[in-house]
């Protein structure tokens, strides 16, 4: 299975995870995934962080077991959404994509690992992602009228939604409580 497409998203930080998850299922999203989600970001020699791009597995292991591999553009904001090309690839079998990966010379550069909630409104994504140490986020993405819907539905202010990278909400976090986050458990695969 092959995805392309430009990624719009929002995130916010969540105080309440349980409220937000009610509040999602009473307003009719359904719940597609809920389980680890594990991020594997890569470059060689500093190449792709050059040009803002990304190249990410990412390995879900929960209700569902599966991997996807993908490019990212260059980030820019577009009409207040964060914006993003992206091109994916579904697969079956993650572990081997990273052996591939690292035999074209390719490191890991960035892990984060996450417990995630993730549900379909509509046509908008609405994930709800615990991190090992740090705030709660809630990431929101779709066309913009899904996107607007889907933050309507969770019942958090519209203004604490941000066309932010996750280096955005770590640097909050840590100015907020003094303390370092840590948003990956700390296992190399």
């Amino acid at each position: 299975m092959r995805e392309s497409s430009d990624e719009l998203e929002l995130k916010a930080r969540v105080d309440d995870p349980a409220a937000l998850e009610a509040t999602l299922q009473k307003a009719g999203a359904e719940l597609v995934f809920r389980g680890e989600m594990r991020d594997r970001r890569f470059d060689r020699k500093g190449k792709l962080e050059e040009r803002d791009e990304v190249l990410r597995l990412r390995s879900y292991r929960g209700t569902h077991t599966y991997g996807v591999l993908a490019w990212k553009g260059p980030v820019s904001v577009r009409d207040g959404y964060k914006h993003r090309e992206e091109h994916e690839a579904r697969l079956a079998d993650p572990k081997e994509a990273l052996a591939i990966l690292e035999r074209l010379g390719y490191e890991v550069v960035m892990r984060i690992d996450r417990t995630i909630a993730e549900f379909r409104l509509a046509d908008a994504a609405v994930r709800i992602e615990w991190y090992p140490a740090m705030d709660v986020l809630v990431e929101v993405e779709g066309d913009p009228q899904a996107i607007e819907r889907a933050i309507r539905a969770t019942g958090i202010a519209r203004n604490e939604f941000l066309p932010e990278s996750l280096s955005h909400f770590v640097q909050a976090y840590e100015r907020r409580t003094g303390k370092s986050a840590r948003i990956d458990t700390g296992r190399a695969s």
